[in-house]
């Protein structure tokens, strides 16, 4: 029977169809669908580290024609004593955040998903630090932290000389917690809606076996976050290793190079050393640890081989 005027058939509409291998279901949208995105992707993102890729292998000032150097800036790279450190660096501020932004973002998300109205307010207070950029909560908090008028100046009786910025530790702990004072909402948010979205029937079942809000939180809501989790995680090592404004604001790598993350090393060498192809082999070797590190918590995770939002429940 033909279809009436004015309606679109069952295969038009996207109704079930059968697979070559018997099943029924849903066709897919065809490769035409991700020729934007791909296009996209490729001229912001393949082309432009390509060019970082060669320009790492040539000798520039930023003036005239650059000169081939074949691998000399990757082995001064290895053999340069501030490029291992800054790497150190890079990699001990990351864990650091990991470690500290994880767990309050998990409470505070977990929180958050609550009904009551008060959260919703406190929540939209909290978030608006992540309405702010880099820059702005580096200037706040440099200017909260100044030896002289900050608040350190008004409590030396806990902050010594008030000088936070003066020795490795204090310089390392500032930005911990500028990171994470800017950053753990954005996280919140994600552990947020994923709280909202399990199933409530399994708290309910959870409070008829007589477990209270302890026992449900580690045994129903933590695994059903487990994928969140790793999404997370994975942010925070991307945006660890690439964190450069708060670096330059805060410290300027100092004291001395104690905190001369590899970020912050690139543009020294790019920028104020005009030695743009040292530069570039720091921003390639830079994505080239973010990616490993990256790889290495999705293979460990097992998120690659989950099938469904669903495994948490087992």
């Amino acid at each position: 029977m033909a279809a009436a005027p004015g309606t679109v058939s069952g295969a038009a509409a996207g109704a079930p169809r059968k697979r070559p291998d018997g099943r029924t279901g849903v066709s897919r949208p065809g490769v035409g669908w991700a020729l934007p995105a791909a296009l996209f992707f490729g001229l912001f993102a393949i082309v432009p580290l390509v060019l970082v890729a060669v320009l790492s292998l040539t000798r520039w000032g930023g003036l005239g024609a650059p000169e081939f150097a074949g691998f000399d800036n990757w082995v001064t790279l290895f053999h340069d004593p501030v490029m291992i450190k800054s790497l150190w660096l890079s990699v001990l501020l990351t864990g650091l955040g990991v470690l500290v932004q994880t767990p309050l973002s998990i409470l505070l998300g977990v929180w958050a998903a609550g009904p009551q109205r008060n959260r919703a307010v406190l929540s939209a207070v909290f978030f608006v630090p992540l309405l702010l950029s880099a820059t702005a909560v580096s200037v706040l908090w440099r200017a909260l932290l100044d030896p002289n008028f900050g608040v350190p100046a008004q409590a030396r009786w806990l902050f010594g000389d008030g000088n936070l910025l003066g020795d490795r530790t204090g310089a390392i702990g500032v930005l911990v917690l500028v990171s994470a004072w800017q950053f753990t909402p954005l996280h919140a948010l994600i552990y947020q809606g994923a709280t909202r979205a399990i199933p409530e029937v399994l708290y309910q079942a959870a409070a008829i076996d007589g477990a209270g809000t302890v026992r449900q939180f580690f045994h129903i809501t933590l695994p059903q976050l487990r994928n969140s989790i790793i999404t997370s995680v994975i942010l925070m090592v991307v945006g660890g290793l690439t964190t450069f404004d708060t670096v330059l604001i805060l410290t300027q790598g100092g004291p001395g190079t104690d905190t001369t993350i590899s970020a912050y090393y690139m543009y020294t060498k790019a920028f104020k050393s005009f030695d743009f192809g040292a530069g570039a082999a720091i921003a390639l070797l830079l994505v080239v640890v973010a990616t490993v590190i990256s790889l290495v918590v999705v293979r460990v995770s097992g998120y690659d081989k989950m099938a469904g939002t669903k495994d948490g429940l087992s």
